[in-house]
């Protein structure tokens, strides 16, 4: 398999470099993205964080050493939630911050994601400009004192704790809560902050191996912290933690949207839903729309991906919006996604109203059946010309009518193209969302229509 540079298709992805680490994503690969990125800037230091998988210290120290190479210095933040790297990047004034991480995806895939001096992912105009200065290479080498160093920034952990910690408006004294850390890394830092809120913490999946993160549990496997509930209030994070999904005291599972429903009622009651304006994507569920139209909260739709979500809320001038899968950008807070920021809006909103999670979570929306399929293909595909595929799309939506919605788009982040389908019954669904995923396999399985 060749190296993701070797392939010849544009390196970034809807959420940064991501391939299996030590072949499409190499050491060498990191180094050529770091010393690219790095001849962008004329100062430094980049923050540098990562999360838990075996080949994280390889590929940070690789992408530190291009930065170094090009005359930048870099502060080794280690282990540490996506969210604080975008914390520790606009609080310390650096020029770049970068996250080694592959989220979700298995242990052995892993990835780089590099961020404004603001804290924000970079436009994909900024990154066509660094893999552009990747494949040429400027010949500029600085040599002696010029050349960049690492340091480690020992306090990071601390700050960003505090951090959370003071954009809590109560204390969750008496409050019970499970929290499922995927191996990731949230690891310590979801059990650490909880605690430091007083909450009652029990913890799962807290004890990273290298090899272990997400591995049949966090957000991508539900299934695991629905078993330890147990009348608490659940929060599963992903590997970066960037992302969340809740349980309520049923142990029912809250995504996204219901998640932005609960916040954005309770801002808008108290008067801080800015504009009354929340940024949602074309994922989110009809009955999250509906329940927002019902609020009176319009409702601004992206494609899929946070960074188009942070770019209409900034246009729009919205604090709050997400994604169905889990990350929620909180602008008056922070600035990308962050799942330990929106576990404390949450329970802030359980603290504040007095109700628990599974009141609000009945009052907030409705839920309409929504299955999605992910299916594999191959690489090289072209869904845009894929006449069987869209055909068969505007089938379905025929038979559908006003009661349902459909969405085929390609994955931004692995080789799959997603399939989902709304309708008024979950059968209905299932039955729509397979018949398409089978003309999907059939077309692209070999990647050409």
């Amino acid at each position: 398999m060749a190296s993701l540079l070797e392939s010849g298709e544009r390196l970034f992805g809807t959420d940064g470099v991501r391939g299996v680490a030590n072949l499409e994503l190499s050491p060498d690969l990191a180094v050529a993205l770091g010393r690219a990125a790095g001849l962008q800037l004329k100062l430094g230091p980049v923050v540098i964080g990562r999360d838990t998988r075996r080949s994280g210290e390889m590929l940070s120290m690789a992408l530190q050493a291009g930065f170094h190479s090009a005359g930048i210095d870099t502060l080794d933040v280690g282990v540490m939630p996506s969210g604080g790297i975008s914390y520790l990047t606009y609080q310390s004034g650096a020029r770049m911050g970068a996250v080694v991480s592959a989220s979700h995806n298995p242990a052995a895939d892993n990835g780089i994601k590099l961020l404004s001096s603001h804290g924000t992912k970079l436009t994909d105009s900024e990154e066509d400009e660094i893999e552009a200065r990747l494949r040429s290479m400027s010949t500029r080498i600085p040599t002696g004192h010029l050349v960049g160093t690492r340091f480690v920034d020992e306090g990071a952990f601390d700050r960003y704790l505090d951090f959370l910690a003071a954009t809590a408006n109560y204390t969750y004294r008496g409050m019970g809560v499970a929290i499922d850390a995927a191996n990731g890394a949230a690891y310590k830092a979801a059990p650490a902050l909880f605690r430091k809120l007083r909450a009652s913490v029990e913890e799962w999946a807290v004890e990273p191996d290298g090899n272990n993160i997400n591995l049949g549990c966090g957000s991508t496997h539900p299934e695991f912290l629905a078993e330890h509930v147990d009348g608490r209030i659940g929060l599963a994070f992903d590997g970066d933690a960037d992302r969340l999904l809740a349980f309520d005291e049923d142990a029912h599972p809250l995504n996204g949207d219901v998640i932005m429903a609960i916040v954005a009622r309770h801002m808008k009651a108290q008067g801080k839903l800015k504009n009354n304006l929340v940024v949602s994507t074309v994922m989110s569920n009809l009955g999250f729309r509906k329940a927002m139209a019902s609020e009176g909260i319009d409702v601004v739709e992206t494609k899929v991906g946070d960074r188009y979500v942070l770019e209409a809320m900034q246009a729009r001038r919205a604090i709050l919006g997400g994604e169905q899968s889990g990350h929620i950008i909180f602008l008056d807070r922070g600035r990308t996604g962050d799942g330990l920021l929106t576990a404390v809006r949450l329970l802030d909103v359980v603290a504040g109203s007095g109700k628990e999670l599974r009141q609000l979570r009945k009052e907030a929306m409705t839920e309409y059946p929504q299955i999605l399929r992910n299916v594999p293909v191959g690489r090289g595909y072209r869904l845009e010309g894929a006449e069987t595929i869209w055909n068969t799309v505007a089938e379905v939506e025929r038979e559908l009518g006003d009661d349902g919605r459909v969405l085929v788009r390609a994955s931004g982040t692995e080789p799959v193209v997603r399939v989902m389908v709304e309708a008024g019954s979950e059968a209905e669904a299932v039955g729509y969302a397979d018949r398409i995923a089978g003309v999907v396999s059939t077309a692209l399985a070999g990647g050409s229509n």
